[in-house]
């Protein structure tokens, strides 16, 4: 399975996916969209739309998902096998007030 996740450094969502992915075992490519402008402007480009986390699964993009979306989908779609081992963390939460007001000093706008 080729999957490239489309995620913030340090956001309660980007950080759902991740720990969906590492609950299953998935290797996958972790694309930083806020320190790289030209990898935030191919999300977008792909997705159609400018919200994150967004993770393409072997060609199909789901746009502005959860860990808990994600993992939604790969079990769906028989891609991963049901599981009792936990994510460690929330995978359908946002961000804490403190991580947002971290983000706001760093986040850089491109459009």
């Amino acid at each position: 399975m080729n999957i490239k996740a489309y995620l913030k450094p340090s956001c309660g969502w980007s950080n759902g996916v991740r720990a969906v992915l590492a609950k299953h075992g998935l290797a996958y490519e972790d694309v930083d969209i806020i320190n790289n402008r030209e990898s935030y402007a191919e999300m977008v480009r792909k997705s159609g739309q400018p919200l994150s986390p967004c993770v393409e699964i072997d060609g199909v993009m789901l746009a502005d998902v959860s860990g808990e979306e994600v993992e939604n989908y790969l079990l769906s779609n028989d891609l991963v096998k049901p599981t009792d081992r936990q994510a460690g963390i929330p995978t359908n939460a946002g961000c804490s007030d403190d991580e947002h007001a971290k983000m706001a000093t760093k986040t850089v706008r491109f459009f």
